[in-house]
C-alpha cells in the first residue's frame, strides 16, 4: 500500500503520502473512501469447498464404490432393477450427507461470525474502539500492554513498549520498539519502529500510523503461502477414524465368513457377493463423521445462545471431561462494576454514598483535604482509559477500573478532558504484572509531576514521604505497617485496593516511580455475581474442582470465596505468590500444597503457568480463564483456554479456546454442561447405530447358517440402513440431556468413543432384536400359518418389518435409565418424533405404493401377520427396557 519502505520515511512524509494528521487521524468520511479502495482488514480464509466439490466428495468413500461395483455387476448380469434401485439409494445416500455437511458448514460460518476482533484508533481527534475489518491505511492506532496489533503500521509515539513479534519472526525475547527513521534495507526483526498485524504488545503503548491492512500486511503475505495447508484432523475426528477403521476389518472377517458359508451352500455368487457388499454397508456408519460434525456445531451453535463462543471444534471434545477450573475472580466470580465504596486518608476512613442520579456524598473535610485533590487528579491523569459521548451513548473504552476512576472523578466535578489538556502526558511508566505500579509524568506550568497508581504494598515501599495537612512528611518508624494493617482490614471486607502517590519534579528524566509522596488509598467495591453460588454447587456435585487465581489481596480474594461458597472456612489457606517456589524447586511436599491450595493471590504469569502445568501432570483436565496478556501463557498452556468476551485483551482472545461473551463464571459451567451433552449424544448416536447394523449382521447370519428358504436381500438391507439409520441418529445429536448431567464425575481424557462396557450393551441390544425379529418369524411359521406352506416372501417380508420397526423404537433405548422412561431426553426430543413420524411415513409409503413393493420384494400381509411384526418389535423394547431397568446394560 505504501510505495516503499514506509520505515525509512520520516513520520510527517509518511503522513503526508496517507493524507492523514498524527494527531486527529483520519475522518469518518475519509475512512469509508479508503476502505473502499483497500478493501477490509482481513485475512483471506482458506478456499471454500464448491458445492460441486462437496457433492462428488459424497462418492468417494470406500463403501460407496462397493455399491457402484455392486451395481455394475447386477447391469452385467441384466439384473435391471436391482441395479437401478442401487444406483437409487447411492444417490439418496449422497443426497444426504452432502445436505448434512453443507448445513455443518454453515454452522461453523455461523460460529465464526460471532466473534469479531476490534482496535482502538483516533479519528475526527477521538479515540475510538472500532472492529478490526474496518481498520484503513491511514488511520492511527492506539495501542497498549495486552492488544493484539490488527494492522502493519509506523510508530510515531510511544512509551515503553516492547512487542512480542514470535508468531510472525520467531524472536522469543518480545522487541522494545521506538519511533526512530531507519536507514538501509532493514530485515523484517530489526524493523523496531513498525508494528506487526497478528503480533502482540507486551509492555507499555503507542501511537502509530497504519501503512498495510488485509493480506498487504507482512502476516498477509506469509498466509497467502500456507493457506492451501490441510487443517489438522481434532482429538474426537481422530477418535472416531480409528473407531471406524476398526470396524471396518471386523466387518470384513465376517462378511467373508457369510460368502464363504454361502458359496459352500450352493447359493449363486452374484447373490452372495451382493449380499455380502450390502452387509459392509449395512455395518459401517459411514455417515458417522458428519453426523458427528453436525452435532458439535448445533452444540456450539447452542453455547453460543448463552454467551459462549467456542473457538475450537476440537475443544467440545475437552469440555465433557473437564475436572479443576482455574478462575480469575474480577469480572468472572463478580459482576465488573467497580465504584470507589470507601476512601482512607491519614484524617481517617470515610465511605462513598452514592444517590440515585449517580452524585456522590462524602464528608466536607475530606473532600476539601489535599489527599482526596490529588487522589482524585491521578485517577484522571495516571489512567488510560477514556470515556466519549456517541450519539447519546457514554462509550467506554479501557480497563474496567480505570473506567471506574473517572466516573468518580466525574462525579467528584472532573471534566476529564480539560483535566488532561491542562496536564498533558510527556512519559509513562506501564503497568505490568511483576512491578503492579504505573506512573504518568506531566507538565505543570514550568514544572512537571507525576501520578502513580497500584498496590498498597508496592507504592508505599516506592513512597519515601506521605501527605499530611497539605504538607509532605517523611515516613515515620512503623508507620507504613500501620497503613498496610488499615488495608489488610479492607481488603478482608472484600474491597479492591488502589494506592496513590505523586511528586513534583523539575526533571524530564526523572526516574517516576522513586521518592513519591504517598496520598492514600481508595477502597473499590466489585460485589459477587448472584448467580456464581449455584454454578459453584453445580460445580461440585459434577466433580469439578474450582480454584481462584488472582492478582488482588490474599484478604480480597478469602473474602470472595466466602461469600461465592467456595469455601466455609473463614481462614481457608490462601497461597501468596511470594510463596510459590520456582517449579523446578517444588519438592513432593510443596506439590502437595500447591494442589490442595483452592485460592492463588498475587501470583505472577510463570505461576499460573506452573500451577496449570502441575495440575496436568496430576491427571487433571485444566479449563483456565483470564483476561490479560499475563494470563496468555497459562491459557494456551490450559486443556480448555477460556478468554474474557468484554474485557479480555485480544491476545488472550486469541490464545484461548472459548470466549466468553458476558465474562461470567456461569458461562463456563453451562459450557462444560453443554460439553457433557454433546459428548453423550455422540455416544448414543454411534450405540445406536453400531447396535442396529449389528442386528442386521447377526440376523443374515444366522438365517444363512441355518440355511433356511428366507433371508434379507441386499436392496432391503440398504432400505432398512437409509430409514432407520440417518433421522433418528441426527436427532440424536441434538438431544438436550437430563438433569442429571451435571451430577456424574468427568469422564477420563483417554477413554474411547464405545467402552467395553458399552461394547456388552451393543451386542445385547442387536442380540434382543435379533431374536425378536426371528421370533417374529417363527410365531408366524409355525403357529398362526402352521397348516399352510408358508411363501418365503412372506417370512421376508415379517423378518423385514419387524427389524424395520425394531430400530425405529430402538432410539428411546438411547435414553438413561437413571431417569424416568416418560421424562427421558430422548421422549422429551421433539426431533426424535419427527424422525420416527418420517421414517414411518417412507416405510408405509413403501408397503402400499406398488412399484416400491416390487423393488424392495414387499407383498400386502394380513392384519394378524402386521400385528406379530409390529408386535414383536415393541417386545424389543420393552425387552431392553427391562435389562436397563436390571443395569444389566447402559
Amino acid at each position: 500500500m505504501i510505495a516503499q519502505q514506509p520505515y525509512a520515511k520520516d513520520i510527517a512524509l509518511l503522513s503526508k503520502e496517507l493524507h492523514t494528521e498524527p494527531q486527529r487521524g483520519l475522518t469518518g468520511e475519509e475512512a469509508e473512501k479508503l476502505l473502499e479502495q483497500h478493501g477490509q482488514n482481513a485475512i483471506q480464509s482458506e478456499k471454500q469447498k464448491s458445492i460441486g466439490a462437496m457433492l462428488l466428495q459424497q462418492f468417494m468413500s470406500p463403501m460407496v464404490l462397493l455399491l457402484v461395483v455392486a451395481a455394475g455387476l447386477s447391469f452385467f448380469f441384466q439384473e435391471w432393477l436391482n441395479g437401478t434401485a442401487i444406483l437409487a439409494v447411492i444417490v439418496i445416500n449422497a443426497l444426504i450427507g452432502f445436505y448434512m455437511e453443507f448445513h455443518a458448514n454453515r454452522s461453523m460460518n455461523a460460529l465464526r461470525q460471532l466473534a469479531s476482533l476490534s482496535g482502538k484508533v483516533i479519528r475526527d481527534g477521538n479515540l475510538q474502539e472500532i472492529p478490526s475489518e474496518f481498520i484503513v491505511p491511514g488511520d492511527v492506532l492506539f495501542v497498549e500492554a495486552g492488544d493484539m496489533i490488527l494492522a502493519d503500521a509506523r510508530i510515531f509515539q510511544s512509551m515503553q513498549l516492547e512487542v512480542d513479534e514470535a508468531a510472525l519472526t520467531g524472536e522469543s525475547i518480545p522487541v522494545t520498539k521506538d519511533e526512530a527513521v531507519l536507514e538501509g534495507d532493514v530485515p523484517l526483526a530489526d524493523r523496531v519502529n513498525m508494528l506487526f498485524k497478528g503480533t502482540y504488545v507486551t509492555k507499555g503503548n503507542a501511537k502509530a500510523v497504519v501503512t498495510g491492512t488485509g493480506m498487504s500486511t507482512e502476516l498477509g503475505k506469509i498466509a497467502s503461502l500456507v493457506q492451501g495447508a490441510e487443517q489438522a484432523a481434532t482429538p474426537l475426528e481422530k477418535k472416531l477414524e480409528q473407531f471406524s477403521k476398526k470396524l471396518i476389518r471386523i466387518t470384513l472377517v465376517l462378511v467373508v465368513v457369510i460368502f464363504i458359508a454361502g458359496i459352500l451352500q450352493g447359493a449363486a455368487w452374484l447373490d452372495v457377493l451382493e449380499s455380502s457388499i450390502a452387509l459392509a454397508v449395512a455395518a459401517i456408519p459411514e455417515g458417522l463423521p458428519i453426523v458427528a460434525t453436525l452435532a458439535l456445531a448445533q452444540g456450539m451453535l447452542r453455547m453460543a445462545k448463552h454467551n459462549v463462543v467456542v473457538k475450537k471444534l476440537a475443544a467440545v471434545e475437552t469440555l465433557g471431561g473437564t475436572n479443576v477450573i482455574c478462575t480469575d475472580k474480577t469480572g468472572t466470580l463478580t459482576q465488573n462494576k467497580i465504584a470507589v465504596n470507601t476512601i482512607l486518608i491519614p484524617s481517617g476512613k470515610s465511605e462513598v454514598v452514592y444517590s440515585p442520579d449517580g452524585a456522590v456524598a462524602i464528608p466536607e473535610e475530606v473532600r476539601k483535604s489535599e489527599n482526596y485533590q490529588k487522589i482524585v487528579d491521578a485517577s484522571v491523569l495516571c489512567n488510560t482509559a477514556n470515556l466519549e459521548m456517541r450519539e447519546d451513548t457514554l462509550r467506554e473504552v479501557g480497563d474496567p477500573l480505570e473506567i471506574g476512576l473517572l466516573k468518580y472523578a466525574i462525579t467528584a466535578g472532573r471534566d476529564i478532558q480539560q483535566e488532561r489538556e491542562r496536564f498533558p502526558k510527556i512519559r509513562e511508566a506501564a503497568f505490568t504484572s511483576e512491578a503492579k505500579i504505573m506512573a504518568t509524568l506531566h507538565k505543570s506550568g514550568d514544572t512537571y509531576v507525576v501520578f502513580a497508581k497500584g498496590a498498597v504494598e508496592e507504592l508505599l515501599q516506592k513512597s519515601t514521604h506521605i501527605l499530611l495537612e497539605g504538607q509532605p512528611v517523611a515516613f515515620s518508624d512503623n508507620e507504613k505497617d500501620i497503613w498496610l494493617e488499615q488495608t489488610e482490614q479492607l481488603a478482608s471486607e472484600g474491597l479492591k485496593l488502589l494506592a496513590f502517590a505523586y511528586k513534583e519534579t523539575s526533571s524530564i528524566e526523572e526516574e517516576l516511580t522513586r521518592d513519591l509522596i504517598f496520598t492514600g488509598v481508595l477502597g473499590l467495591l466489585d460485589p459477587p455475581r448472584t448467580e456464581v453460588s449455584q454454578a459453584l454447587e453445580e460445580c461440585k456435585l459434577a466433580g469439578i474442582k474450582v480454584i481462584m487465581i488472582t492478582g488482588d489481596h490474599p484478604a480480597t480474594a478469602r473474602n470472595i470465596a466466602l461469600k461465592l461458597g467456595l469455601t466455609d472456612k473463614e481462614q481457608a489457606p490462601v497461597m501468596h505468590g511470594k510463596e510459590m517456589k520456582d517449579f523446578a524447586k517444588l519438592n513432593d511436599q510443596d506439590k502437595r500444597q500447591w494442589l490442595r491450595t483452592q485460592i492463588f493471590a498475587r501470583v505472577t504469569p510463570k505461576q499460573k503457568l506452573d500451577l496449570v502445568t502441575l495440575l496436568q501432570e496430576n491427571n487433571c483436565i485444566v479449563g483456565m480463564t483470564g483476561d490479560g496478556v499475563n494470563d496468555a501463557p497459562a491459557i494456551k498452556k490450559a486443556d480448555i483456554g477460556i478468554s474474557m468476551g468484554i474485557r479480555g485483551t485480544q491476545v488472550a482472545q486469541e490464545v484461548s479456546d472459548m470466549v466468553l461473551k458476558d465474562d461470567s463464571f456461569t458461562s463456563i459451567v453451562v459450557a462444560i454442561k453443554q460439553g457433557r451433552i454433546i459428548f453423550e449424544n455422540i455416544k448414543k448416536f454411534v450405540t445406536f447405530l453400531l447396535s442396529c447394523n449389528l442386528s442386521e449382521l447377526m440376523v443374515v447370519a444366522i438365517v444363512s447358517v441355518w440355511n433356511v428358504h428366507f433371508s434379507l436381500l441386499p436392496l432391503q438391507i440398504l432400505f432398512i440402513n437409509l430409514v432407520t439409520d440417518v433421522l433418528p441418529a441426527l436427532a440424536l445429536g441434538v438431544t438436550k440431556g437430563n438433569d442429571l448431567i451435571m451430577k456424574s464425575k468427568p469422564r477420563k481424557p483417554e477413554a474411547p468413543i464405545i467402552d467395553n462396557q458399552q461394547w456388552r450393551s451393543i451386542f445385547m441390544y442387536a442380540a434382543v432384536i435379533t431374536l425378536c425379529v426371528l421370533a417374529a418369524v417363527f410365531v408366524s411359521h409355525y403357529w398362526y400359518h402352521r397348516t399352510e406352506v408358508l411363501q418365503a416372501k412372506l417370512c421376508n417380508n415379517i423378518l423385514f418389518f419387524t427389524l424395520v420397526f425394531s430400530q425405529l423404537w430402538h432410539v428411546f433405548n438411547m435414553a438413561s435409565a437413571k431417569v424416568g422412561f416418560f421424562k427421558s431426553e430422548v421422549i422429551r426430543n421433539k426431533y426424535v418424533w419427527y424422525a420416527l413420524f418420517i421414517c414411518s411415513l417412507v416405510v408405509f409409503t413403501a408397503y402400499f405404493f406398488q412399484p416400491f413393493r416390487e423393488v424392495l420384494y414387499i407383498q400386502t400381509m394380513g392384519i394378524v401377520d402386521l400385528a406379530i411384526s409390529i408386535g414383536f418389535s415393541f417386545l424389543s423394547l420393552v425387552m431392553i427396557q427391562v435389562l436397563k431397568r436390571m443395569r444389566l446394560v447402559v
